[in-house]
């Protein structure tokens, strides 16, 4: 049974440097998400969206595979984040954020499949987030991204450099919310070897006019 890894399928989404900003084109991708909002390292609210989605997720896993013969490699946590003040992400001002955390899904998984998986995982524990956790589809199109190597909170100098240099310089303006992959799971790995996509929506100037 072949594996599906969106993270080999779409090698060149998943594996950006980490010395310069690269220019990407996102395609539709499906996921499961929570939204909320506040501070991630405080907030309740962030850590039981992100414990259910990963019971989602596993669930979904082992259903394809038992249901429908297909498996696939559960992807890694991504985060969308937002305000109403940009700055806010340069600043670090954390209880000001609203976030959207998903996990990617393979095509073949329905809105039938993903209420199933929910019931189950309810059945075995009870979380609030549950029902909040739906399928839905995100088309990000021409996007900057960068690979992150270090803490969550080191991340300030290369969005700094990201949002008053190379686009400006690059005659590019915000088009969707700051997006982020994490590639290592924080729990086990060292803050200063964690590995972020910061990846950004961008749309020409020019077209804004």
């Amino acid at each position: 049974m072949d594996k599906y890894d969106i993270k080999k399928t779409h090698r060149e989404l998943y594996s950006p440097p980490s010395k310069e900003f690269t220019v990407v084109d996102v395609p539709a991708f499906r996921y499961v998400v929570v939204d909320g909002r506040g501070d991630p390292n405080t907030s309740s609210a962030y850590a039981q969206a992100v414990e259910a989605l990963y019971g989602v997720a596993y669930a979904l896993k082992f259903a394809s595979k038992r249901t429908l013969g297909r498996d696939f490699v559960v992807a890694p946590l991504e985060g969308l984040w937002r305000a109403d003040d940009p700055t806010v992400f340069v600043k670090r001002r954390k209880e000001d954020w609203a976030w959207t955390m998903m996990i990617s899904q393979p095509d073949w998984i329905t809105d039938d499949l993903v209420h199933a998986a929910v019931d189950n995982v309810a059945k075995k524990k009870e979380n609030p987030a549950l029902a909040a956790v739906r399928l839905c589809t995100l088309v990000e199109g021409t996007c900057v991204q960068i690979l992150h190597i270090g803490s969550y909170d080191d991340e300030t100098p290369t969005l700094d450099r990201l949002h008053n240099h190379y686009l400006p310089a690059n005659g590019l303006t915000f088009n969707g919310d700051h997006h982020e992959i994490y590639l290592s799971d924080a729990r086990r790995t060292a803050p200063a070897k964690l590995r972020t996509i910061l990846r950004q929506p961008v749309t020409s100037d020019r077209s804004r006019t």
